[in-house]
């Protein structure tokens, strides 16, 4: 089966731009497919999947989506586009077209869609944040400028040029490079990076490397991946976006933070890294509340506040109880030394109790057993000493995964 472009918009009020991104994807000879995501239940011409077909691939019906609400119709349509791209199997590309409403309804199935299949979407909310639509994702948003709403001078331009990036996405070549080596996860923050620097200077021979940047959306693909069944396990250094969870910092991956470990059993060897730290923007930006506490200018637009005692306890059993899910091979470090590079004697966030509050809190929630293990070091995480025991303790845990070794 040859693979396809799929076209998505709203066909009752965007045909016109539906048909010209057609016109330049078939120029070149892709096949195309127009799917109708319009949720007055109307039928039209030019689409290939109509918005009858849609709808009906929500697990309630197409009744569920046909009503008269637009937020839930256009939430029920999401779901059940999510659904449909899904069961296809010649999605080859993704190109949407769509305002606010149809960016919400149209990126979700994006989402879902494997890391590298190309997806292209024009909307008119893409210069704004476009992290609640791209995700973990590597979704290419493109701001359409005008309203998506006709072909007019502008129009033409922006719309060719995103019909012609996907055609370019779907015919061009990447050459594979298949070493063998499987790849792996690793979180990184600039305050870690010299650990994860050692950790993968001794690993890459033997495996792929991935490190993400622990950004909120960082955590996110990591995880992502694993349970894509793309990486092979993940040494997840750097888990500061849970402070961020907890106390409302701009790099939060969310509460589901580690429940892949839990539901995949992927090889897994963690650590505190940098929470010490709670990620702000510009100092004028951090909430009244935190304003006299110790806070930190990493550069004019971050702004770093150090964790308190009661916050790593709290973290801590988190953490604690997240670990404690998991069914696969665990490895959990502490570094007594310090969690970041802002936590070392004569450093800024250096706070030995904070640490012990962190540490004592997820030795009082783990339950450890022969798989599940939380291991203290007397060593800052930067000190070539603590890389060489997570490159242990990963190289036990890989050896181990009955999935590698059955």
């Amino acid at each position: 089966m040859g693979l396809k472009a799929y076209i998505i918009g709203t066909c009752d009020t965007k045909a016109a731009e539906l048909r010209y991104v057609r016109s330049l994807l078939q120029a070149p000879g892709l096949e195309t497919v127009i799917v109708d995501v319009s949720t007055r239940g109307e039928d039209s011409d030019i689409a290939d999947i109509r918005a009858a077909d849609v709808a009906a691939s929500h697990p309630d019906g197409p009744e569920e989506v046909f009503v008269n609400d637009r937020g839930r119709a256009v939430a029920a349509m999401a779901e059940a586009l999510r659904r449909l791209l899904a069961s296809r199997q010649d999605v080859g590309g993704v190109i949407g077209l769509g305002g606010s409403g149809g960016t919400a309804l149209i990126t979700p199935a994006m989402r879902d869609l494997d890391v590298g299949v190309p997806k292209v979407m024009v909307s008119t909310v893409a210069s704004g944040n476009v992290a609640p639509y791209v995700g973990p994702s590597d979704i290419a948003m493109i701001y359409s400028v005008t309203d998506v709403a006709g072909i007019n001078r502008i129009s033409r331009r922006v719309l060719g040029n995103a019909a012609n990036a996907l055609a370019g996405m779907l015919q061009g070549r990447i050459p594979e490079v298949d070493d063998g080596k499987p790849a792996i996860g690793l979180s990184m923050f600039g305050v870690t990076t010299a650990c994860v620097t050692q950790v993968t200077d001794t690993l890459e021979e033997t495996f792929d490397c991935l490190v993400f940047h622990a950004t909120g959306t960082g955590g996110q693909s990591m995880e992502k991946l694993a349970a894509s069944g793309m990486v092979a396990g993940l040494l997840d250094v750097t888990t500061t976006e849970i402070c961020d969870l907890f106390m409302g910092g701009v790099f939060s991956a969310g509460e589901e933070r580690l429940d892949v470990v839990a539901r995949t059993s992927v090889p897994y060897v963690g650590s505190v890294g940098a929470l010490d730290m709670v990620n702000f923007g510009a100092l004028d930006t951090v909430p009244a509340a935190y304003r006299q506490r110790l806070l930190y200018e990493h550069n004019p637009q971050v702004t770093l506040m150090r964790t308190t005692p009661e916050e790593n306890a709290r973290m801590g059993r988190w953490i604690g109880e997240k670990l404690n899910r998991c069914q696969g091979p665990v490895r959990f470090l502490l570094p007594e030394g310090g969690v970041s590079m802002l936590d070392a004697p004569g450093q800024p966030f250096h706070d030995p109790a904070a640490d012990a509050a962190l540490f004592e809190a997820l030795e009082q929630t783990v339950v450890q057993t022969p798989e599940r293990r939380l291991i203290r070091y007397p060593f800052h995480i930067n000190d070539p000493e603590f890389a060489a025991a997570l490159v242990e303790h990963f190289q036990e845990v890989m050896a181990t995964d009955p999935r590698r070794h059955p």
